[in-house]
């Protein structure tokens, strides 16, 4: 499983706003990202934000829009489930490039929460759901807030 050997981040978050931008596509998937995303921002004592999109592309954009508001961290979540065709590979490719771009362009940080799976057992394994093995939304949550508050020391 991915998740080994990830470390426990115990985050502060207190004073700062983690924006968190969701596809609306699998909805029990998606569902279990953002509350877990919303539960890590509530146990860091953070304040939050939940921006639901169309899909795992859109998110790109409004990370973008985000930043350039003065976002203290970003947090995008969404499934991009292979399929027959390379529409995955574009996909993944781009909303990657995207948030790396945004992260980078404003020294932002943005937490990664895209699951990019062969199936979707695979996308709930990591969903944060009661029977998931891994919790990838508050860990994307967790991440962002440690590295803004990083950010912020240096």
């Amino acid at each position: 499983m991915s998740g080994d050997g990830a470390p426990a981040l115990e985050v502060d978050g207190r004073g700062l706003k983690v924006e968190i931008v969701a596809s609306l596509w699998h909805t029990d998937v998606m569902n279990g990202l953002v509350n877990g995303a919303v539960r890590a921002a509530q146990a860091a004592g953070a304040e939050y934000r939940v921006t639901r999109v169309a899909g795992a592309f859109e998110p790109t954009v409004v990370a973008e829009h985000l930043a350039r508001k003065g976002a203290d961290a970003i947090v995008a979540l969404g499934v991009v489930v292979q399929g027959e065709t390379p529409h995955f590979e574009y996909v993944c490719a781009s909303a990657t490039d995207g948030l790396t771009d945004v992260a980078r362009n404003h020294a932002v940080p943005v937490g990664f929460g895209l699951l990019t799976v062969d199936d979707v057992q695979q996308a709930l394994d990591r969903a944060g759901l009661e029977d998931s093995k891994e919790d990838k939304g508050a860990e994307a949550v967790e991440a962002a807030l440690s590295t803004a508050l990083l950010l912020r020391a240096l």
